[in-house]
């Protein structure tokens, strides 16, 4: 299997990756309460969300995260401490003596799934394996054989819209029309799954070493927000969205 910015198989983790996951600091504190599957507040007040994941079931999800922070103590660490439009800043959270942070563990449990928006390639590399484990393991989400959606079926992947999702198949056929790029899964373009590459982001895509015509009759595995526009579309935003799997 191909790792593109960070996306690897399962393997133990060099303790050189966890030393070189170093973020700014954006504060610490006590965890006072969970407020959904990836967010929490500190009793000062401040809220932080976790950075670099998706919850894989909103409930179960809530239950795991405040199982393990509530009443701890954090440190928080982030590439931006801009706050989005809840007021919550984005980090990875960090238990008091802990080397990883608290989504590794989420994903390790399989109640979160990578989101891949945590650029510093260390502290990417160690989601995605924890992730990883989980996936190999069918932990979690992972016991659901449909939780890795089938490019192939259309209908199946159009039931997640609106939300996040992992969807698997072989590119069929790479095509430009105006500034996007579409990498088909299918023959029927209008009704089958395709992911979309904008102009704006192809630069970064290439300069990792990813060309999209090369990934014409590659099995991939692509994540991210599931859209309907006639047919099921992921539009790829960042790199480690697209992982390139071995075999044809």
């Amino acid at each position: 299997m191909v790792s593109i910015c960070g996306l690897m198989p399962v393997a133990a983790l060099d303790p050189a990756i966890a030393a070189g996951c170093s973020l700014p600091p954006q504060g610490e504190g006590r965890v006072a309460a969970v407020i959904d599957a990836r967010s929490f507040r500190l009793e000062d007040g401040r809220e932080f969300r976790l950075a670099g994941i998706e919850p894989a079931d909103q409930a179960k999800g809530a239950a795991a995260l405040a199982a393990m922070v509530t009443g701890r103590q954090v440190s928080l660490h982030g590439e931006d401490d801009t706050p989005d439009r809840y007021g919550r800043q984005s980090a990875l959270a960090f238990l008091t003596g802990a080397d990883n942070p608290v989504q590794s563990e989420l994903l390790r449990q399989g109640a979160a799934l990578v989101s891949t928006d945590v650029a510093q390639r260390d502290c990417a590399a160690i989601l995605t394996a924890a992730e990883a484990e989980a996936r190999q393991a069918k932990r979690g989400a992972w016991a659901d054989p449909t939780a890795i959606k089938n490019a192939e079926s259309s209908g199946d992947i159009l039931s997640g819209i609106g939300r996040f999702g992992v969807v698997e198949g072989k590119v069929l056929s790479v095509r430009q029309a105006g500034a996007t790029t579409y990498l088909n899964f299918g023959r029927n373009w209008t009704r089958d799954f395709a992911a979309t590459i904008s102009r704006r982001i192809m630069p970064t895509i290439e300069a990792a070493g990813l060309s999209p015509k090369s990934l014409e009759n590659r099995r991939i595995r692509i994540r991210g927000v599931i859209e309907g526009r006639g047919g099921p579309r992921i539009e790829v935003l960042r790199v480690g969205q697209i992982e390139v799997l071995g075999g044809n």
